[in-house]
């Protein structure tokens, strides 16, 4: 079974020779490695591009740990071009294993005969080393797990049971080879423990792993839940009977961020247009690792189906926050009160905004107009959707919202402009 993962083999091909670093990102096991190594090294042979012109350097291989060293690496780099006019493309895994592995990519990219192409499974490597010293000269390229049409591409079959599979064990490649579920529960563990969690704990020297790993729990339990670190804070006191601080939480919250566990959805005053920082909703980058979590406990398909839309639409490349709409109301005796209305997802790409709601179930009037209230009080004119777990063909209601379920909202790229 072979994922073709065009979305990213088309990333990669567009930007050969743009004189940039392309940076490869993501999350452990998330196919990072297939990508540079398989599919787009078979690319470069289809176009003609000769093996000795491909220098690949798999870093957390054991038998390359001497390539770690940055002047090996580099000489290494330097031992296998030659001046003879011709592209030669480096691809090099793990980047951020390599000491000063800045300097080395600034060396590499003073030789114009070199192509890079770079992956690393930590954001922090990105975030505050590449982005400033390369001030531009840096392109990155997010891989995420596997999506719905993705995974639903390469199996088919009944897409219901293909989704029950999909939000359940998630979309790591690696996972959805397995025919057991046994054995698939088995990985994503041992994935969660060994690697996710060891990796945080191990790189940022906490000493109170007890403590990050109920934080995660508590995440995971509270998915599409506002939240912020003082909460967080407090829960651990009254029920963990832990004192952790909010700065401490903030700092764990940070280092599940930089490893592609979880992501941040800031919350938005849309008509005041501004962020606001009191509360924000944390969603996991992959159902199958927060299933593994929670030992696959508290499976309920409305919260999953809405992390699963959120990181659809990142991985379409939105910029993803949680609406707020600021109304006013009369209570029963007429007086005017404030009230603050829900949007689930304000998603925003250059020009593009798309307003949606994640409507597990529509089927009687009361819901429909909890769902819908939020979406009538907006008056700009950008697009309006709500998303339902149903399969029904795709329509326009009288308020001119895009009623759309789930799963076609999932399987079809250009869903949002139906």
């Amino acid at each position: 079974m072979e994922y073709k993962r065009k979305k990213y083999v088309d990333s990669l091909i567009a930007s050969k020779g743009n004189g940039m670093v392309k940076i490869v990102t993501g999350g452990r096991r998330c196919g990072k490695s297939y990508l540079l190594f398989v599919l787009f090294h078979q690319h470069l042979k289809e176009q003609g591009i000769t093996e000795d012109h491909i220098i690949e350097v798999s870093l957390d291989d054991r038998q390359n740990k001497k390539l770690r060293d940055p002047d090996v690496l580099l000489y290494y780099i330097g031992e296998k071009t030659r001046q003879d006019g011709n592209t030669y493309y480096v691809i090099l895994d793990e980047i951020q294993l390599v000491e000063d592995f800045v300097e080395v990519l600034l060396s590499l990219m003073h030789n114009p005969q070199l192509d890079v192409y770079v992956s690393g499974s930590n954001s922090k490597f990105l975030s505050t080393d590449v982005v400033t010293e390369f001030r531009g000269r840096g392109d990155e390229i997010r891989v995420w797990p596997l999506s719905f049409a993705e995974f639903f591409e390469a199996w088919g079959g009944d897409r219901q049971k293909a989704w029950r599979d999909y939000f359940t064990f998630g979309g790591l490649p690696q996972v959805s080879l397995f025919t057991d579920n046994n054995k698939k529960i088995e990985y994503l563990r041992s994935l969660y423990e060994l690697t996710y969690l060891r990796d945080v704990v191990e790189r940022n020297n906490i000493r109170d792993e007890r403590g990050i790993r109920q934080l995660v729990q508590i995440l995971a339990s509270g998915i599409g839940a506002s939240t912020n670190p003082k909460r967080i804070s407090n829960t651990f006191k009254s029920v963990e009977n832990v004192g952790i601080s909010h700065n401490t939480i903030k700092d764990y919250i940070k280092h599940l961020q930089d490893a592609f566990l979880i992501e941040e959805a800031l919350r938005y005053d849309v008509k005041g247009r501004k962020y606001i920082g009191a509360e924000t909703k944390y969603y996991f980058t992959d159902m199958g690792l927060r299933g593994a979590i929670l030992n696959f406990r508290q499976q309920e398909e409305n919260h999953i189906m809405e992390n699963v839309i959120y990181n659809e639409l990142r991985l379409r490349g939105f910029v993803v926050d949680v609406g707020m709409v600021k109304t006013w109301k009369k209570d029963t005796e007429g007086r005017d009160y404030r009230s603050n209305l829900k949007i689930d997802f304000v998603a925003n790409k250059g020009y593009q905004r798309y307003y949606i709601q994640s409507a597990f179930s529509m089927t009687d009037e009361g819901k429909k107009v909890q769902e819908e209230a939020s979406l009538k009080s907006l008056k700009d004119g950008f697009k309006r959707i709500i998303i339902v777990r149903d399969d029904i063909v795709p329509y326009y209601n009288d308020n001119g919202f895009l009623i759309i379920g789930l799963l076609d909202f999932l399987l079809q790229p250009n869903s949002l402009e139906l």
